[in-house]
């Protein structure tokens, strides 16, 4: 099972390579975060105290409906991993109001228990079953992982574990972890957890990269731009055969297509820095080798928010691997996985 979990969505593709990948199951459905979101807010508007407990998530709207449950005079419980979720320092968690609940502590009776995950397996398993299937036993899965960094930035961490990837040669296996995942990568870390209770394989990877690997479906013959829009945040990067050698990260409410029409040109060409992305509110840049625009051969465009290119001054080519663009991070983590698996990394 592959999933690509987003800001808005949690795109799903149940693999089976012994049918047309057109005949596979797929789903799009809500995010787990959107869905944290809504459970919080129906506490709030019940008036119901809430205890969060689970793993460290995504945050987003899941954070945002929290600080508004706090805003309107009700308390919010948590234990640690769940807090994760808030602020990577724990310090600051109780500092929006939360009260954070260790193994001795206990909460009030009638607090309302909301579990915090970003993977619900026992939801995907009682869907899957209403069709006569079942959860596999391999998973891939795709988060946007900022890693842990309580005492800075978790902008200018996340960039430079990025930058350390392209530094080491930039291949795009480097960006996907097959069983293990470095300490700092809390998200993916939870994820793990929850998976690998129930089989065999599990893959991750972050959101960005796995939709570059999908969005290609091949490596390239030179090389290429490759964006991905999606509902939260736009990467794009230089690939060039099966390296990536440059990358950029913004917020998707904060570019339009002649803004991004700019950054594009300028990260091909080696004149696009960190400050300016960080700067600007976005996440970043990191130019490991810079090929010029001239010698690209194609941009290619992907992701739910890929019509914002629609505009664009470039000669954009919008991907839709196997006639589905919901799903292009999927197929990017079905093809991380048969590589590391066939190599045994």
């Amino acid at each position: 099972m592959a999933i690509d979990v987003g800001m808005g969505t949690q795109d799903i593709l149940l693999y089976d390579d012994a049918q047309h990948i057109e005949n596979n199951i797929k789903m799009v459905l809500p995010s787990q975060t959107q869905i944290i979101a809504r459970r919080i807010s129906r506490a709030t508007n019940a008036g119901h105290d809430v205890f969060l407990t689970g793993t460290t998530m995504g945050g987003g709207p899941s954070g945002k409906a929290v600080r508004e449950h706090i805003r309107a005079g009700l308390k919010v419980y948590a234990e640690e991993p769940a807090a994760l979720t808030l602020h990577d320092n724990l310090e600051n968690v109780a500092q929006m109001g939360v009260m954070l609940v260790g193994e001795e502590d206990t909460v009030p009776e009638g607090v309302e228990h909301i579990d915090m995950c970003d993977v619900d397996t026992s939801a995907l398993g009682k869907a899957l079953e209403l069709f006569e299937s079942q959860l596999p036993r391999d998973f891939a899965v795709a988060v946007q992982d900022h890693g842990e960094a309580p005492d800075m930035s978790n902008r200018v961490f996340r960039f430079r574990y990025f930058r350390e990837l392209l530094e080491q040669g930039g291949e795009l296996e480097r960006f996907a972890h097959l069983n293990r995942v470095p300490l700092h990568l809390s998200r993916m870390q939870a994820v793990m957890g929850t998976l690998k209770q129930h089989g065999n394989n599990v893959l991750l990877m972050d959101t960005g990269p796995a939709a570059i690997c999908g969005a290609l479906d091949g490596s390239p013959d030179g090389p290429v731009a490759v964006v991905n829009i999606g509902n939260g945040h736009t990467l794009a990067a230089v690939v060039d055969g099966n390296r990536m050698l440059a990358l950029f990260e913004h917020h998707t409410r904060s570019v339009d297509a002649p803004k991004l029409d700019d950054l594009i040109r300028r990260l091909c060409d080696g004149e696009l820095d960190f400050d300016e992305v960080f700067n600007d509110g976005g996440h970043g840049c990191h130019i490991q080798e810079a090929v010029g625009f001239g010698n690209i051969m194609s941009v290619i465009v992907t992701g739910p928010n890929r019509n914002i290119m629609s505009g664009s001054c470039l000669d954009v080519e919008f991907a839709a691997p196997h006639g589905d663009m919901m799903l292009t991070g999927c197929f990017g983590l079905v093809e991380m996985f048969k590589k590391k698996v066939g190599q045994g990394q």
